[in-house]
């Protein structure tokens, strides 16, 4: 039985980005309204996230903002308290779109979710949220160990040391490690409101970088919730395959 989230529970939706992947669908429309079994790949996330009680998201937007924001307003936000972060001049990435939404956080007692708008996942968000609760890091990084040309690297302890790229060999270590785990990110975060002041970077950039710099000096754990399903819906291929899984 799935558990709600504590009350007040904050939640980001990154949907600004150019869904290249997913042309020609892009050349018209945000990849945040690409369809799934005829519902929109945001709807099923703002639904996602609303199914543990969360009453609070942010959702920043720039490509094809205002069919986004008009597709919300049809919908009259379902019934949710959801605010726009617009990024007017280009998508600031993860990173840079969380920083420019830091002003949203600012009043939170509580941890924050922050997910992709083209990840599905059945996960179980109470569970991620006992995990991080009880490992008591600055940021939980939801991972599974599914076929991925980037991994998160992991010691023993689920503590977060690094990264790296598949294709390349590139490796990026934040802290030494006797072994290194691999897991898949799955784009889902939970993160304490004291790490957005940690960030120092400014404009476009990747969290996963901030992640790794904060890595060296702060506790990030990751969460491996291998089993349940996560679909990167980042092609049209994938969206065939989400349609198997999410109805």
């Amino acid at each position: 039985m799935r558990m709600n989230l504590p009350q007040g529970t904050k939640a980001m939706i990154f949907a600004a980005g150019l869904g290249t992947r997913l042309k020609p669908f892009t050349d018209h429309h945000p990849k945040a309204l690409a369809l799934v079994n005829q519902k929109p790949l945001l709807q099923r996330n703002i639904e996602y996230l609303a199914g543990f009680g969360i009453k609070d998201i942010i959702i920043n937007v720039h490509h094809f903002a205002d069919q986004v924001t008009g597709f919300l307003e049809s919908r009259n936000n379902f019934g949710l308290n959801i605010s726009i972060s617009y990024e007017m001049h280009e998508p600031l990435e993860t990173g840079g779109g969380l920083k420019n939404a830091e002003w949203f956080f600012k009043d939170c007692t509580t941890p924050f979710i922050v997910m992709n708008a083209d990840i599905l996942t059945n996960m179980d968000l109470g569970k991620m949220y006992s995990f991080h609760q009880d490992k008591k890091g600055i940021a939980t990084l939801a991972v599974t160990n599914r076929t991925s040309t980037r991994n998160l690297l992991f010691d023993e302890n689920s503590l977060l040391v690094g990264w790296e790229n598949i294709n390349t060999g590139e490796q990026k270590i934040s802290r030494p490690a006797g072994i290194h785990h691999k897991g898949a990110f799955s784009g889902v975060h939970l993160i304490e409101p004291a790490l957005v002041g940690l960030i120092h970077q400014q404009g476009k950039f990747s969290i996963i970088d901030t992640y790794l710099e904060l890595a060296k000096t702060e506790n990030i754990f990751v969460f491996d919730h291998t089993g349940d399903e996560v679909v990167d819906v980042g092609k049209p291929e994938s969206i065939t395959k989400a349609e198997k899984i999410f109805k």
